[in-house]
């Protein structure tokens, strides 16, 4: 199945992975092959993580982030990928936008 990252999810990984990068040399990157690997995994394991906001969330392997995707017949579409360290209600009303 086809995976498609729109534009505000693919703006949340920029942003994460300037923030690691500035904490470490080298720890953007990580940041970023992680986090793709995570989404990559959905191509087995679409579908079978909880629903919040009204998207599914698939919880990152090795750092607090959150990635909210929703299946359709023809792809996955990646919605979001949020800091888990923020407040939930926050997570809400950046998916309702």
């Amino acid at each position: 199945m086809r995976i498609v990252i729109l534009r505000s999810a693919f703006e949340d990984l920029v942003r994460g992975r300037k923030f690691y990068e500035l904490q470490g040399e080298g720890l953007g990157a990580y940041f970023e092959e992680s986090l793709v690997a995570d989404i990559e995994s959905l191509r087995l394991y679409a579908g079978i993580h909880v629903v919040a906001h009204g998207y599914h969330r698939l919880l990152a392997a090795k750092f607090p982030y959150a990635v909210y995707y929703e299946i359709t017949p023809e792809e996955i579409r990646i919605r979001a990928v949020l800091d888990c360290r923020r407040d939930p209600k926050w997570h809400g009303s950046r998916l309702r936008k």
